[in-house]
């Protein structure tokens, strides 16, 4: 590790030398390449630093106790050593958690997929609770939301959702969330109070960008329509709905949220690009096993990751066996004790791999 985290300190010192040269800011492209992989550094070596500083003092009161003739000043330089040697441990730790792999798809923007399963009607209703849930979580960490597609149900809930959530850190948040949703209460249409139990889908993808995903036009074959509208809504009296579909994976994308056919159209690539990135990686995740072992989970559209237990006020995380009775808080968007939870897991599972 200490090898690793002096090669981490010289390559930070020759960034600081390359980005010291005048001329750079005129390179734009080199410059950001090298301005973010400074930052990226920076923690780690500041760390790293603080850890030898720490090393050090420790090196002092080791020099200072061996001369030491006083008793209760030799106590005192005991106690200051102790304290020393919990501080190196603690850094140590911090240290190795810094030095995990980085998911290269944390910083990206989300493109996230909502989709009613088992449960008819009250599986809708249930997609459209936890794509406000959703919602109020991006807005409260000030994230832009764009919705792309959405087709709702006959009693007001959606079949299926597809949103844009742009901002700093919105996949390192929301990842863990992909996977099968259950609930567990009693459906506005149920009149003799029996609890029912329906299933929502979620897909969180991280938003492709053009270098990582190549798409020859001629593997698409791009459909126009007229928009279905929502609930009734906002439908297009022209037909600018796009349906894009690319032929060597079957991977199907439709956007009908704008009113501009051409705005319509650099949406549904957005998606597109975003599901074709998933599919591969996936696909090449899939080939590693091992590496499967070492997540929490952030892949498997089958696996039902969740259940909320409406009648008893609880939502309960199967991966972590964590439950929280503060379901109405949740559904407000209040989620971040879960996914702070669900971080934890990976991390520790990450670090076990590691050792």
């Amino acid at each position: 590790m200490f090898e690793k985290l002096e090669q981490t300190e010289k390559l930070y010192r020759e960034l600081e030398q390359k980005l010291a040269d005048p001329g750079l800011p005129a390179r734009q492209e080199e410059w950001k390449k090298l301005s973010k992989q400074h930052a990226e550094l920076g923690p780690v070596v500041e760390k790293y630093r603080e850890y030898r500083a720490v090393q050090a003092e420790r090196g002092e009161l080791e020099a200072m106790l061996a001369g030491e003739k006083d008793p209760e000043l030799a106590e005192l330089t005991r106690e200051e050593l102790r304290a020393a040697e919990e501080r190196l441990a603690a850094l140590e730790e911090e240290l190795k958690i810094l030095l995990l792999p980085k998911d290269p798809n944390d910083d990206k923007n989300v493109i996230l997929e909502i989709r009613a399963g088992a449960g008819g009607e009250e599986a809708a209703l249930f997609a459209l609770d936890l794509l406000k849930m959703y919602l109020r979580y991006a807005e409260k960490n000030r994230w832009k939301t764009e919705e792309i597609d959405l087709s709702s149900s006959d009693l007001g809930g959606i079949k299926e959702a597809v949103v844009q959530i742009t901002g700093k850190g919105a996949y390192s948040k929301l990842k863990f969330e992909s996977g099968v949703h259950r609930v567990q209460r009693v459906p506005e249409t149920e009149s003799q109070g029996r609890i029912h139990t329906s299933t929502v889908t979620v897909a969180v993808l991280p938003e492709a960008e053009d270098v990582e995903v190549q798409v020859d036009e001629k593997d698409l074959r791009i459909d126009i329509f007229r928009s279905s509208g929502a609930g009734g809504q906002k439908v297009n009296k022209t037909e600018s709905a796009i349906r894009i579909t690319h032929i060597p994976t079957g991977i199907v994308v439709q956007c009908q949220d704008e009113r501009s056919q051409t705005r319509n159209k650099e949406k549904a690539m957005t998606v597109l690009k975003s599901r074709l990135y998933d599919y591969y990686a996936t696909r090449a995740e899939a080939e590693v096993a091992q590496k499967r072992r070492t997540q929490v989970g952030t892949g498997d559209r089958s696996e039902r990751i969740r259940t909320y237990n409406f009648p008893q006020g609880r939502v309960t995380d199967h991966r972590i066996n964590m439950t929280l009775y503060s379901l109405d808080t949740y559904m407000q968007g209040e989620i971040d004790e879960m996914i702070d939870a669900l971080s934890l897991a990976d991390r520790n599972l990450k670090l076990q791999a590691e050792a």
